[in-house]
């Protein structure tokens, strides 16, 4: 199993598909504006990990669910990201859905 973490590489591929540059991601999420761009450049290469609560500011500027930081495989993320557009309703219902759908592959 790989060991390095998976939040490197999601910042950066989340920072990308925004077009946002390390240094204004930095600041968006509350960076001083001397330090932003060398923090997430640190945060993108596995040199410092955010903690929580900036993974959290992170997620916010980058409009996605802070759980994509922190999922390791791929196809996983992709769906973390596709949920987290959905509404609550929407998300109750697919939520029902797959349920089911266990439920009965179980059977």
């Amino acid at each position: 199993m790989e060991r390095t973490p998976p939040i490197p590489k999601r910042i950066k591929e989340a920072r990308l598909r925004a077009k946002l540059s390390q240094r204004v991601l930095g600041i968006a999420a509350g960076i001083d504006d001397f330090s932003a761009s060398a923090r997430i450049n640190h945060y993108e290469r596995a040199r410092h990990m955010p903690d929580f609560g900036m993974a959290e500011r992170l997620a916010k500027v980058l409009h996605c669910p802070t759980a994509y930081f922190y999922a390791r495989e791929d196809d996983l993320a992709e769906l973390i990201l596709l949920i987290g557009k959905l509404t609550g309703k929407e998300k109750r219902r697919l939520l029902a859905q797959l349920r089911r759908s266990l439920d009965s592959a179980d059977s």
